[in-house]
């Protein structure tokens, strides 16, 4: 499966086809130069992804995995500064994000169809000696591929997120259990657009007044309607409630390979100290019990999307890890 699935690219910066889902036909998508990144795409079975792929070819490939509700604009700046330093830089957007298809399937955006549909796109590319950054459902999802190629994945960088079993009754943060509650969640997430509205745009930033308009305006135009949300609600009611469970036997496959692989491998993590869903016990119990030697930055004044809080923070000790591990 993974590898086989055909590619079809474009050139422009523009779309000139309404996306499934998404009634924005001829939507301009580089709001106002924040997005320069000309669109590439990947035929899955499930529906078109979209993707970017900048800087040489040549360069090492720096893969960027985002979670919910965001899409590869969530790393803009990232893709930015590792081309302008001769790395290759990859990110996608799962299917129902982004530019990429949004069938009005749940069933569709479980956490191992992403898994599955990532490891495709990533294997489609040939990549070699590549660093993968996660965050959010980012981890389970890039991480699948990262645990099933390790000969592919040079070093991981760790942003805010799990790849774990949970060790016991997860605590889930009333915003979330309202999205997980039947006819209500519909209501928040696809009706008011709350995910993005409260959270993105309020509660999950320390600084929400750095998004300006041409940065709100990127996140809502993936969505813009009921049905094209429906990705949005399945990611809150994948949150495993405990040890047991689908998704929990999900990422406890993917923990110990990624493990014994990277064990001896670089691995740099940033965690943002005032995350309400990942709080710093994620950081002190999961991830440095399993990876003790990792490189590790505490940002004490930046809350969910580290991307936006903190990438003048992050960025930099990044391209640092990059140069000295190479």
């Amino acid at each position: 499966m993974p590898g086989n699935t055909p590619i079809a690219r474009v050139t422009s910066t523009t779309a000139i086809t309404s996306t499934t889902g998404n009634s924005s036909v001829n939507q301009d998508w580089t709001f106002g130069g924040t997005w320069p990144y000309r669109p590439r795409w990947f035929n899955s079975a499930d529906g078109r992804m979209h993707y970017v792929d900048e800087g040489p070819r040549n360069g090492r490939p720096i893969v960027m995995v985002h979670g919910n509700p965001t899409w590869g604009y969530l790393y803009r700046r990232f893709i930015a500064a590792v081309t302008q330093a001769g790395y290759r830089a990859i990110a996608l957007d799962h299917l129902g994000f982004g530019r990429s298809d949004k069938p009005d399937k749940p069933q569709l955006y479980q956490i191992p169809h992403h898994g599955d549909r990532c490891e495709a796109l990533l294997e489609s590319l040939d990549l070699k000696d590549a660093t993968i950054v996660v965050q959010d459902w980012g981890g389970p999802i890039g991480l699948t591929w990262a645990a099933r190629h390790p000969e592919r994945v040079h070093s991981l960088v760790v942003l805010n997120t799990f790849a774990h079993r949970p060790p016991g009754k997860v605590p889930i943060p009333l915003p979330l259990r309202l999205f997980r509650t039947p006819i209500i969640g519909e209501v928040m997430v696809k009706g008011l657009n709350a995910f993005v509205k409260l959270f993105l745009f309020k509660a999950g930033l320390v600084y929400p007044e750095r998004l300006g308009d041409r940065e709100k305006a990127a996140y809502l135009a993936p969505h813009p309607t009921w049905s094209s949300r429906t990705s949005m609600l399945v990611f809150p009611r994948e949150i495993p409630a405990g040890s047991k469970g689908r998704v929990s036997d999900f990422v406890a496959g993917i923990h110990d390979p990624l493990v014994k692989a990277f064990s001896h491998k670089p691995v740099f993590i940033a965690w943002p100290m005032q995350d309400v869903a990942f709080t710093p016990d994620f950081l002190d119990n999961l991830w440095l019990q399993d990876f003790p030697n990792a490189e590790v930055m505490r940002i004490h004044d930046a809350g969910h999307y580290i991307q936006e809080d903190a990438h003048e923070k992050v960025i930099p000790k990044l391209l640092d890890f990059l140069a000295r591990n190479t």
